[in-house]
């Protein structure tokens, strides 16, 4: 039953993506003011986050970036909508830059294995079918909490027979992920997901203490793969993007996990500030708190507005 369920999603994310490109920005618009208008959970998140890390802006400047949040949030769920239900190749015809592919290619060649940071900026779903049209690779992923989102989430992903080998983050993951490396292989993490408690460090985020993932550091301390930080970066208002390549901070495969989780968000919150709108504020990226801190969940008041 849910495979079944999930080619009927399919069916309905076909409908969705084969609307023209014009009509997906409309229809963006109307959905990012909707979610305004209806204090949505999305769109209260994002204002909290937004308060949070840029406490510097007025509050026309922030009330206008809340705008753009939602809109290209609104965008990007739309797009992605035709890139799991359109033929790979012409996907990728949707990039039209392309910077540090030499960087890519000189460490696919040099077989120690590449861990590849993509953080959730721009469109990382057209990232993920750039990366496995170059090369096999094991994309590490937070499993839905329904069976259907699950069995769609696999449907959409194993398109064109990309070369994808989806991990769930959880259990046998991490010695999975570890395999792939020693035998030269490409692994791909999202790498500003908060981590289970235990399994990160608190590191500075947008000035602020955020639990970060330690996974990426791990990895590449005990491996020796190089890190390289991946994402694809919209172009305007169309339908058209940037791939960027860029190596890791130093400090990402040190020894200390601290050290490595805030080598891993420095150069995540680099990306993000290149154009705050294509970044994913409106996911709870404080709620967890250092103990003993005294600080509060930020996101309590949100939640008790439900």
């Amino acid at each position: 039953m849910p495979g079944l369920l999930a080619r009927v999603l399919y069916l309905l994310a076909t409908a969705v993506g084969a609307l023209p490109a014009a009509v997906l920005r409309a229809l963006a618009s109307a959905s990012a003011t909707l979610a305004r208008v209806l204090g949505t959970r999305e769109s209260r998140v994002a204002r909290r986050n937004l308060e949070l890390a840029y406490p510097e802006l007025s509050p026309d400047e922030r009330d206008a970036l809340h705008r753009a949040v939602l809109r290209t949030t609104a965008l990007q769920t739309l797009e992605t909508l035709r890139l799991w239900t359109r033929p790979h190749a012409r996907n990728l015809g949707m990039i039209r830059t392309t910077h540090g592919v030499g960087l890519f290619d000189a460490a696919l060649a040099s077989g120690q294995g590449l861990i590849v940071a993509a953080p959730h900026y721009g469109n990382w779903e057209l990232l993920n079918q750039w990366l496995a049209a170059r090369t096999p690779i094991s994309i590490l992923y937070r499993a839905p909490e329904s069976a259907v989102g699950e069995a769609f989430l696999r449907l959409v992903r194993a398109g064109d027979h990309a070369r994808v080998q989806q991990v769930r983050a959880e259990g046998p993951a991490v010695r999975q992920l570890w395999k792939t490396l020693k035998a030269g292989g490409v692994v791909g993490i999202l790498p500003d997901q908060q981590p289970k408690a235990g399994d990160g460090e608190f590191a500075p985020f947008f000035g602020l203490p955020a639990l970060t993932m330690t996974l990426v550091s791990r990895l590449a301390e005990r491996t020796a793969a190089p890190v390289l930080f991946a994402y694809c970066e919209r172009i305007g208002d169309g339908p058209d993007f940037a791939l960027h390549i860029e190596p890791a901070p130093d400090g990402i495969a040190a020894a200390d996990p601290l050290r490595g989780a805030a080598a891993l968000n420095a150069a995540v919150e680099h990306i993000a500030r290149r154009d705050p709108a294509q970044y994913q504020w409106t996911y709870k990226r404080y709620k967890a708190r250092p103990s003993g801190s005294g600080d509060d969940n930020p996101y309590l008041d949100l939640e008790r507005r439900r």
